[in-house]
């Protein structure tokens, strides 16, 4: 009976042990955009703007808000790299376009401008491969918050190919 009894307790303690170990895990795994597809989504938004004679600049951002790629046309102003990359991190953490957040979310705007890092405005799209949210671009710098998402839209179906098959 002894025996059994301690042979009863180190199932138990065995099915304990290893129901922890499947729920937690050590290292986690993520799908996030890597450095040279980042620099390729800012390059050609940079120069979709300057086809239609806009001088932007564009920030590229992972999943987690951390700046991949920054890029600032000649004679864009030094302040738009500061708020194309809050119009990305604004895209990331609400997941969804800035310029639609900012449409749906009119009643918390002032409180996220001040939160810094971020800025309720148009122009920041989000980068999706296969089903995965893999960062966002913000554009900052031509007239008005729809040309900036124009030229991150336009980038993004360029480099649509590229994107989709991103993830194995």
């Amino acid at each position: 009976m002894k025996n059994f009894n301690l042979l009863n307790l180190g199932c138990v303690f065995v099915l304990l042990v290893t129901s922890v170990s499947i729920q937690a895990k050590d290292v986690v795994t993520d799908k996030s955009i890597g450095m040279e597809l980042a620099r390729d989504i800012a390059s050609a938004t940079v120069m979709v703007c300057r086809k239609a004679g806009y001088s932007v600049s564009a920030v590229v951002v992972d999943r987690h808000g951390l700046m991949r790629a920054a890029l600032r046309d000649d004679s864009a102003a030094r302040f738009t790299l500061e708020i194309a990359e809050r119009k990305a991190n604004m895209t990331v953490m609400a997941w969804t376009d800035s310029g639609a957040f900012r449409q749906a979310r009119k009643d918390i705007q002032q409180e996220l401008n001040n939160i810094n890092g971020l800025i309720v405005m148009e122009g920041g799209i989000k980068i999706v491969a296969s089903g995965y949210n893999i960062g966002a671009v913000g554009v900052s710098g031509a007239p008005g918050g729809d040309k900036d998402a124009m030229c991150a839209k336009k980038a993004i179906e360029q480099l649509n190919e590229r994107i989709e098959f991103a993830i194995d």
